[in-house]
């Protein structure tokens, strides 16, 4: 395929700070712990990194990673693509090196929300902090997140004959398992499994969207460190291939008045687009791990249709019959998810391909998956009528 990143680049080193309320850190410290954990596991020192690129949604420059790290006098790129900056940064960093431009490359992504009294819940999303319409003249409505993504949930409801009840505990079986996997990580925010009738009964934000259907707001950093790919295994004997890396960016869909909401297309065509270019035929049996961006419960259902995990309308099933559970079919946020780890925007692309690496080198403990294969992460940025997605695909060989 032209222009592939297949088997050209692979990850060497990763790490990740636990996410959650981290009052006892500042980003710069959580910067320097998922940066050294990367240098450690990758088994190289800070001098070696030849190029970086931070995301972040908050920091402004590069000099957000350069002055904690102490990366003088190489190039440091800061990089922003809304909720998909972390995966940005690693499609950055995974570039030069498939150039031929870099040996050893960093991608760091943080926020540090929970100081800024961020609570995800009052923002106004308008044309400049990504819209339902063009603003120009200044009349674009203000709305939320949830009650963006509530507007899904009952249309895909309303489209696929769901009563209220069985719409609702659609969302909460997804929001139960993805709370019995982050029981079993250490790093993530919220540790605690739940009941699918607790999901149900929550406190509502935006009808049919709950508390547990929400994913919180937490502190967090992740970090990569990518080399090539014939390079790899002079570092360590188990690395991590890019096996397809694809961007789509749409937005036709806020033009639209007959936009169903039941879908995203630009999850549909970046997932059309890396299956492609990994050579995948039948997703649904040769993926074999999961992480999306899960932000809402009704988004993480879209994502199952619209990569080709469930037919259309029949995801429902594939949910409630656990072939999503960490011991199903095809496991989806084996580590928790968005909704255990919460969404410090410029770490999560970046922790998802951390869970997919550490369940690829079989040490993810009692979340491990029995003998992982091919791992996808998909990473959204913006609200339904138009969206930036990151998908990736990546294995444990080359081949």
């Amino acid at each position: 395929m032209v222009g592939s990143i297949k088997d050209r680049v692979a990850i060497v080193g990763m790490g990740c700070t636990k996410f959650g309320e981290r009052w006892d850190a500042s980003a710069e410290d959580l910067i320097v712990e998922a940066a050294y954990e990367a240098y450690e596991d990758a088994g190289i020192d800070p001098k070696d990194i030849n190029a970086a690129w931070v995301g972040t949604l908050w920091g402004l420059t590069g000099m957000s990673a350069s002055k904690p790290l102490k990366l003088n006098y190489i190039p440091i790129t800061r990089v922003e693509n809304g909720c998909a900056t972390g995966s940005e940064a690693i499609r950055n960093a995974a570039y030069s090196i498939a150039a031929g431009i870099n040996d050893i490359v960093l991608a760091i992504g943080f926020e540090k929300l929970k100081d800024q009294g961020y609570s995800g819940l009052d923002l106004p999303f308008t044309a400049s902090g990504g819209g339902l319409m063009d603003d120009a003249a200044g009349i674009a409505p203000t709305t939320t997140a949830p009650a963006m993504f509530a507007v899904m949930a009952t249309k895909y409801f309303e489209r696929y004959g769901l009563s209220p009840e069985e719409g609702k505990r659609m969302l909460a079986r997804i929001s139960y398992k993805s709370h019995k996997n982050g029981a079993l990580n250490p790093k993530a925010h919220f540790q605690r499994e739940i009941t699918i009738e607790q999901a149900m009964n929550a406190p509502m934000i935006s009808w049919p969207l709950g508390l547990f259907d929400c994913c919180g707001v937490s502190d967090g950093a992740a970090a990569a460190i990518l080399v090539r790919a014939d390079k790899a295994k002079d570092f360590r004997k188990d690395p991590m291939y890019l096996k397809a890396l694809q961007i789509s960016i749409g937005g036709e869909n806020r033009l639209r008045d007959d936009y169903d909401y039941t879908h995203i297309e630009e999850i549909y065509q970046s997932g059309i687009a890396a299956y492609k270019e990994a050579g995948v035929t039948k997703p649904r049996e040769e993926i074999g791990m999961a992480e999306v961006h899960d932000c809402f419960s009704i988004t993480e259902a879209v994502f199952m249709e619209d990569l080709q995990f469930s037919p259309r309308g029949k995801v429902r099933e594939d949910i409630e019959s656990g072939f999503f559970d960490l011991d199903g079919g095809l496991p989806v946020q084996p580590d928790g998810g968005l909704k255990c780890f919460g969404h410090p925007i410029g770490a999560s692309g970046i922790r998802m391909l951390y869970e997919m690496y550490t369940q690829l080198q079989g040490r993810a403990g009692k979340r491990q998956i029995k003998n992982p294969k091919l791992g996808l992460t998909s990473n959204l940025g913006g609200e339904p009528p138009g969206c930036c997605i990151s998908t990736f695909l990546v294995g444990g060989k080359l081949g």
